[in-house]
């Protein structure tokens, strides 16, 4: 993206619940997926997906980056589901599970003659098998696509693991995404934790996924947003590391070996400090 723009929370919200859609208005989260699949009985399906496309046509979400999750390729409602959200032109259209290049080119074929404006992306979910094995090229596979979210819990099921403490079992896809997604450049969005009264394992996994290198988190609960806001912001101790690393490397150009607080100073810190800040100066600017 040309421009930061935060995701450090991304809530699910069923689309065919009216007041759940009304409620998403005052939710401190960074993004809102508009869920019109998993959380939508298929005898609803059709009232949620208008009720998705005016929420998005009223403007009333503020800052928010707001994004409709359509059903899946092949599925009787995805075709009517794609020409609906172009049309009203969120911020991105996710699509579950999307398993090739050929795949995400076929949706923004879809899309762009449904009439998308230049502004609606196309968000990957990440969740089979198949799809971890062949990620770079999904993520290559389009300009239009911006973001990977992880489907944890299919992924799980896919791979007969298990959902323990730590994601040991799907590590290794885990890290896969993120190499791909760096690779291509775009945000890469960590998935959800099922247990809204475990707020302990719940920050637990936020932390993990900091640590990773995930841009943000996917929600089952308003409950959840301001700790995944939390984890996945710069601390005012890191922002202020930040600023002084940057000063000491001007202040030291042209002398050699730079230090600060002890530590070698390279232009890779530099980098990194300022991802920081910019992460944090988007943030204020998302909270202002």
């Amino acid at each position: 993206m040309s421009e930061f723009t935060p995701l450090r929370s991304v809530l699910y919200m069923p689309s065919s619940n009216e007041r759940a859609l009304e409620k998403a208005k005052s939710i401190a989260c960074d993004g809102l997926i508009l869920d019109l699949e998993d959380a939508v009985a298929p005898d609803a399906k059709p009232a949620a997906r208008d009720a998705a496309c005016a929420a998005v046509a009223s403007g009333d979400y503020g800052r928010r980056t707001v994004t409709i999750r359509v059903n899946g390729i092949g599925t009787e409602w995805h075709d009517a589901d794609i020409a609906a959200a172009s049309k009203a032109g969120p911020a991105a259209i996710v699509v579950p599970k999307v398993n090739s290049a050929e795949e995400v080119r076929g949706l923004v074929a879809a899309m762009e003659a449904a009439g998308a404006p230049e502004h609606t992306k196309l968000w990957a979910m990440i969740e089979t098998p198949v799809a971890i094995l062949d990620v770079l090229s999904i993520a290559r596979a389009s300009e239009r696509l911006t973001a990977f979210v992880l489907g944890t819990n299919d992924l799980v099921k896919e791979l007969y693991a298990e959902h323990v403490p730590g994601r040991a079992p799907i590590l290794p896809s885990l890290h896969t995404v993120l190499l791909a997604g760096r690779a291509a450049g775009i945000a890469v969005i960590d998935g959800v934790y099922n247990n809204v009264k475990d707020t302990d394992g719940f920050l637990a996994e936020c932390e993990q996924g900091r640590q990773l290198g995930f841009d943000g988190k996917t929600l089952i609960h308003p409950g959840q947003v301001e700790g995944a806001n939390t984890a996945f912001a710069p601390s005012a101790e890191a922002v202020a590391d930040a600023r002084g690393l940057i000063q000491a490397f001007e202040d030291g150009k042209g002398s050699g070996v730079v230090t600060y607080n002890g530590r070698m100073v390279e232009n890779l810190h530099v980098e990194s400090a300022t991802r920081t800040l910019t992460i944090h100066e988007a943030i204020q600017a998302l909270q202002g």
